[in-house]
C-alpha cells in the first residue's frame, strides 16, 4: 500500500503537468495568431512554444515509462490509453501550432506588403497608381460620354414631343370653338405638355449633372496629374 502511494504521487504531478503544458501550448498557439509582428517576435514566440513541447513530450514518456511498470495489467492499460491521448492532443497541438504560424506569418507579409506600398518603391507605386487612375478616368469619361449622349437624345425627342404636342395644343385651340364639345380631350392634352415640359426640364438637369460630374472628374484628372503630391 505504501509503495502504491508512493507511485501515486509522481503520477499525480505528471498528470498535473501533462494538463498544464498542454494549456500553456494552446495559450501560446493563440498568441502566435494574433502576433501582429515583427518577424522577430514571431521567433520569440515560436521558441517557447518548442520548449514547452520538448517538456510535454518528456512528461508524456516519463508517464508511458510508469505506465509500463505498473504491476496490475488493467492499471497499465488504463494508463497506456491515456498516453495515446496525450500523444494525440500534442499532435493535435502541433497541426494548430503550424496552422497559426502560417496564418502569423501571410498576416505579417501582407502588413509589410502594405508598408511597402505606402512607404518603399515610390516611383512604381506611383506608375501603377497613375495608370490605374488613367484607366478609371477614360472609363468614367466614357460612361460620362455614353449617359450625355443618351441624355441628348432623350432631351432632343422630348422637344419634338413637345414641338408636336404644341402645334397640336395650337390647333386644338384655334378649332376651340367648333370643336367645344372636345374641352376634355383639349385639357388632357395640356396635362401632357405640362408634363413633357417638366421631362424636359428634368433631362436638362440631368444633363448639367452629368456635365458637372464630368468636369469634376476631369479636374480631379488634371490635380492628379499636374500635382500628385497634393
Amino acid at each position: 500500500k505504501m509503495a502504491a502511494a508512493a507511485a501515486a504521487v509522481p503520477l499525480r504531478v505528471c498528470h498535473q503537468e501533462i494538463v498544464k503544458f498542454d494549456l500553456e501550448i494552446k495559450a501560446a498557439v493563440q498568441d502566435i495568431r494574433d502576433c501582429p509582428g515583427p518577424l522577430s517576435a514571431l521567433t520569440e514566440l515560436n521558441a517557447a512554444v518548442k520548449e514547452k513541447f520538448r517538456h510535454l513530450r518528456g512528461r508524456i514518456q516519463d508517464l508511458e515509462e510508469m505506465a509500463k511498470e505498473q504491476d496490475k495489467e488493467s492499471e497499465k492499460q488504463a494508463l497506456l490509453r491515456e498516453v495515446e491521448n496525450h500523444k494525440k492532443q500534442m499532435l493535435s497541438n502541433q497541426a494548430a501550432w503550424r496552422k497559426a504560424n502560417l496564418a502569423c506569418k501571410i498576416a505579417i507579409d501582407n502588413s509589410e506588403k502594405d508598408q511597402l506600398l505606402q512607404g518603399g518603391d515610390m516611383l512604381r507605386q506611383r506608375k501603377t497608381t497613375k495608370e490605374s487612375l488613367a484607366e478609371s478616368a477614360s472609363n468614367i469619361t466614357e460612361s460620362l460620354m455614353s449617359i450625355s449622349r443618351m441624355m441628348s437624345q432623350q432631351v432632343q425627342q422630348s422637344e419634338e414631343t413637345v414641338q408636336t404636342l404644341a402645334n397640336s395644343s395650337r390647333t386644338i385651340l384655334e378649332a376651340n370653338e367648333e370643336f367645344k364639345s372636345m374641352s376634355g380631350t383639349i385639357q388632357l392634352g395640356r396635362k401632357l405638355i405640362t408634363k413633357y415640359n417638366r421631362r424636359e426640364l428634368t433631362d436638362k438637369l440631368l444633363i448639367f449633372l452629368a456635365l458637372a460630374l464630368f468636369l469634376a472628374t476631369v479636374l480631379y484628372i488634371l490635380k492628379k496629374r499636374l500635382f500628385p503630391f497634393l
